[in-house]
């Protein structure tokens, strides 16, 4: 702030202008102060700055963090989905037929619950038999590197090659088998180009690269194909972030031309844990030096105010004040524009976190559902049996011309076909976990529903059952459906495990008390890991016989009721497994 001699007209003697002229100790307080000023300033300026690039150099390790979590997560997601769908019994029927009317339906319900770009379903020859974009039927791929790969072993294949447009395609492909012969190969593509969108419009030119060190993903899509170091020498940094932020008008006309140098951005790179590949960003400078401008615009009015404080004191005359007051104005919407522009920039930087969050948490429930798909076709074995078996019986009770007694079977098989679109809604219910259904129940009637549902199979399997159940209702808070599933499963699990045996005895206990108890108990031949029972696909049943999710489905289930359940084995051989649940009277009296 710099002031010049002017002259005011003063009353005089004969009227004439009397300069104004400053005391010497408000001259020598003004050099002061502007040299403190200054000195201030320029150190605030350098702490500051190393402050903020610090600052912005954590954040951008953070984002390439998520960044690198997000790609893995994505590409673990739909590594297993081959290895679930090459075991759908539909599909395998549909090859061996060679009848593919329903097949593209099929894997069409299948992909919006995984989250993959596309799904295909190709014979020994090659072709497209079902897909889920229903105009690649019937095209050829015997020579694509994802089928010819597929062909030559029995895992899951992952390939990456460009497309027609210069983009790279991530496969997963494996063969599908009916026992030992091949019948075709089930390719799902993993869609990558959905990180690039989001990387767009960033603060930051991101790259992935494979073992081989060529660029596979970028937010500048003449990177792809090249190394990265032939990619910068084609298009350097500074280019590749004015494209990637022009869309966010980051940059505005007063640009200046040198603001993208060698110093003005950094580059950073990470390791994404899947065959060798990396992320390289370049992340830019640009809000630091605005910040930093912002404080020390702060620093500086604070000066200033001191100094227009000062002037106030010593001065009083009315047209000095007056010009103070209106620089003071001036100074203090200038002071609340950068204000308003730094908590803007704060905003922004917080959404696009949360934004990222938000990405992580939807891949982690999308690879949930990935799994409760699979699930599905456990659960619907046993109804599917159970109908098998009344069609049977009807079919010889109208051959023996008893129609009333074949109507009561078509009646049980229609119950059980509500009970399957029933079980096929439990996919929402367990992603959701809600208690939306939860309701007061016997749990008497419940047990009575189940063991109606498993009598087919336990008839066939020639079991002796006990039960072990009071007189008086035994009521809990539950969602009947899902508790009628935990017990099925944890019966039909029994079933399995006597298979074969010489009289096998299966004994059911409802005990009420402070926690209902439901205890079911085989005299199979124990267990030899009850701690790993619960995992995810862990099964102790051959290839084929089951997939190791109904005993964690069914875990979840009781946890969403309150309650747990628990595996051990008997004290006179067998397996015993106890479901345990709040009593109603232990919940009202909680709620109290």
């Amino acid at each position: 702030m710099f002031w010049r001699r002017r002259s005011f007209p003063t009353p005089g003697r004969s009227g004439e202008s009397v300069p104004l002229r400053l005391p010497m100790a408000a001259r020598i307080l003004i050099g002061v102060m502007t040299i403190v000023a200054v000195g201030v300033v320029f150190v605030a300026n350098g702490y500051l700055t190393d402050r903020f690039v610090e600052t912005t150099r954590q954040r951008a390790e953070l984002r390439q963090s998520l960044y690198a979590g997000a790609i893995l997560s994505e590409l673990q997601r739909n590594s297993v989905v081959p290895l679930l769908l090459a075991r759908d019994q539909t599909l395998i029927s549909a090859l061996n037929a060679r009848d593919f009317s329903a097949s593209s339906q099929r894997l069409i319900s299948y992909v919006d619950e995984i989250g993959a770009a596309s799904i295909r379903l190709l014979d020994m020859d090659g072709r497209t038999v079902a897909a889920t974009d229903r105009t690649q039927l019937g095209s050829l791929h015997a020579e694509k590197p994802f089928f010819t790969e597929a062909i030559d072993t029995t895992d899951t294949v992952f390939t990456l090659a460009p497309n027609e447009t210069g983009a790279y395609e991530a496969n997963f492909s494996r063969l599908v088998r009916d026992g030992t012969m091949p019948l075709g190969v089930l390719q799902v593509q993993v869609d990558l180009a959905q990180f690039e969108s989001r990387w767009r419009g960033t603060t930051a030119a991101v790259a992935v690269t494979d073992a081989g060190g060529t660029v596979i993903l970028s937010t500048e899509p003449r990177w792809r194909g090249k190394s990265l170091e032939e990619a910068l020498d084609q298009m350097p940094v500074p280019s590749a972030l004015e494209r990637a932020l022009a869309s966010t008008g980051a940059f505005g006309p007063g640009l200046e031309d040198g603001w993208f140098s060698s110093a003005a951005f950094m580059q950073m790179e990470a390791r994404v844990p899947f065959r060798g590949w990396r992320l390289v960003s370049f992340t830019s400078y640009e809000s630091v030096r605005e910040r930093v401008n912002g404080v020390l615009a702060l620093i500086i009015m604070g000066f200033a105010l001191a100094l227009a404080l000062g002037f106030y004191l010593l001065n009083r005359r009315s047209t000095l004040r007056s010009l103070l007051f209106q620089r003071e104005s001036v100074a203090l919407r200038r002071l609340n524009d950068r204000l308003s522009r730094e908590i803007a920039e704060r905003k922004r930087v917080q959404e696009e976190l949360k934004e990222t969050e938000q990405s992580l948490a939807q891949s982690s429930k999308l690879a949930a559902l990935g799994e409760m798909s699979a699930a599905v076709s456990h659960e619907l074995n046993q109804p599917l049996a159970a109908m098998k078996t009344y069609l049977a019986g009807a079919r010889l009770l109208l051959q023996r011309r008893r129609p009333e007694e074949a109507l009561s079977s078509f009646q049980r098989i229609d119950d059980l076909i509500d009970r399957m679109g029933a079980i096929t809604r439990q996919l929402k219910s367990y992603a959701r976990k809600g208690g939306e259904a939860f309701e007061r129940i016997d749990v008497r009637e419940a047990l009575a529903a189940a063991l109606t549902l498993m009598e087919p199979q336990m008839r066939q399997s020639r079991v002796r059952l006990t039960q072990a159940v009071p007189d008086h209702p035994v009521e809990v808070m539950a969602d009947r459906l899902r508790l009628e599933q935990v017990i099925i499963n944890l019966v039909r699990n029994a079933l399995d495990a006597m298979e074969g045996m010489e009289d096998p005895e299966l004994d059911l206990l409802l005990t009420a008390g402070e926690e209902v108890v439901i205890a079911v108990r085989d005299t199979g031949p124990g267990l030899a890991e009850p701690e790993k029972l619960f995992e995810p696909f862990y099964t102790t049943k051959k290839p084929g016989e089951g997939v190791g999710l109904g005993l964690a489905i069914s875990s979840g289930i009781v946890s969403d009721h309150g309650g747990r359940l628990t595996a051990r084995n008997g004290q006179t051989g067998g397996a015993v497994f106890e479901v345990r649940l709040p009593a109603l009277e232990t919940r009202l009296d909680a709620a109290e």
